[in-house]
């Protein structure tokens, strides 16, 4: 269901980059037919359609390649990200070879793209694609937790110890099997059986982490499941390496946003404009990380703490910036220094992760990548406040960790722009 899905929307998305052209030129030139465009003599119109059409069928490839081993779901962020993509790429193409270029048709053609995509998700939203699973676990968080995800319905739930499972596994059904139970000798036959048959059959932890983008912790052994795809990457070196371009042909744009922030600080409340604490980094090295102040000055004077709803320590500048997210823009040189990554676990303080160590399981394999300014814990689950929170978000750290990819980055990068924008999960 979930390839059918894919399918589906790499058809629609594609159909809605066929049409933009046609209804951009009708808007700017009162014609549909764009080849026609009563243009000056010696210019034509198709280096411009070929250059939107590359830079869109590129966008949507880097967009459908960075689902990486997740449920598909019909995000808005992705639209943003693939009909920005194209246009970044168009921009930089028409200025290259000083072909002819329209800016109004250019902008027309975006924005018909995007809301074509933006309407087609709307009504899929409206009615998502659904993996139907009969579930052979005792693990009963599991299978609860795989019932709340967007995509999975749990049609059954059958104790592995049971003798006489009886339960029909029709052709639209996955029989998704807890490899840690032993089976009973009639559940062992029923789960042999829907094979010979060619029911679908994989492994809880597999659908489990495809449908929530969690690690089920209870499924870890000792560890090495995490660490050996770390140890065995080539990722990491050149995520470094992307690290630092991105930052470095950026600063155009966010070094003056930052002296605009840092003038706000400064003029809102006394006090220093940064605010810098130690956080653990990669491999448990502790580092500073620098933020801009959205606090009053000496907020912990009584001692480190979480922030909390409505905390009043928080100046009115630092509600907009905590908000935008735009406190986190002086993180950028602890990327340039290596001490961050653009995508990454959210570093914690040292007191904390001492903390965490003893009582949660597995929590210092966090430190096996370096952290990062944004992450998948971040986008998916947001705040954490107390232990619970951190174990939560721990399953999507870990996740990432086993996971990580440049096209996992890529999906992660398009939620964090979506994530600023709408404002959501901020503190």
């Amino acid at each position: 269901m979930g390839r059918r899905f894919f399918r589906s929307v790499l058809i629609a998305d594609a159909l809605a980059l066929v049409v933009a052209p046609f209804g951009a030129s009708l808007f700017v030139f009162r014609t549909p037919w764009f080849w026609t465009a009563p243009l000056e003599a010696g210019l034509s119109i198709w280096p411009m359609i070929a250059m939107l059409a590359l830079g869109g069928m590129i966008g949507l490839g880097l967009s459908l390649a960075s689902w990486s081993g997740t449920a598909p779901r019909p995000l808005f962020s992705r639209t943003f990200a693939f009909v920005g993509f194209a246009g970044v790429f168009t921009t930089v193409g028409l200025v290259l070879t000083r072909v002819y270029f329209s800016r109004p048709f250019m902008l027309s053609f975006g924005a018909i793209w995007l809301i074509l995509a933006l309407v087609h998700r709307s009504i899929r939203m409206a009615r998502p694609w659904q993996e139907y699973l009969v579930v052979v676990s005792h693990e009963k968080t599991l299978i609860d937790d795989l019932d709340d995800a967007p995509h999975a319905t749990v049609v059954a739930a059958l104790d592995p110890r049971e003798e006489s499972p009886g339960v029909p596994i029709d052709d639209d059904v996955t029989l998704a099997v807890d490899l840690r139970s032993v089976l009973s000798e009639s559940m062992a036959q029923f789960v042999s059986s829907a094979s010979i048959s060619g029911s679908r059959i994989r492994t809880l932890a597999d659908v489990y982490e495809e449908h929530t983008g969690r690690i089920p912790m209870m499924h870890l052994a000792e560890g090495w499941e995490l660490s050996q795809p770390v140890q065995r990457s080539t990722y990491a070196p050149v995520k470094r390496v992307l690290d630092a371009i991105l930052v470095g042909i950026t600063i155009p744009l966010w070094l003056p946003l930052a002296l605009f922030v840092a003038i706000a600080v400064r003029l809102d409340s006394p006090g220093p404009v940064l605010y810098s604490q130690p956080r653990v980094g990669r491999h448990a090295s502790v580092f500073t990380l620098t933020k801009f102040r959205t606090m009053v000055d000496n907020a912990e004077a009584s001692g480190p703490q979480f922030t909390s709803h409505d905390d009043p320590r928080i100046t009115r500048t630092g509600w907009l910036l905590r908000k935008s997210r735009l406190d986190e823009l002086p993180q950028l040189w602890c990327v340039l220094k290596g001490d961050l990554s653009l995508i990454g676990p959210r570093p914690e303080r040292p007191m904390f992760v001492e903390q965490y160590s003893r009582d949660i399981p597995f929590y210092e394999a966090r430190h096996l990548v370096r952290p990062g300014v944004t992450g998948w814990a971040q986008v998916n689950y947001g705040y954490a406040d107390d232990q619970a929170d951190a174990l939560e978000k721990l399953t999507y750290d870990l996740f990432y960790i086993k996971h990580s990819s440049f096209w996992l980055d890529l999906h992660i990068l398009g939620k964090s722009v979506w994530t600023v924008l709408s404002g959501s999960g901020a503190r």
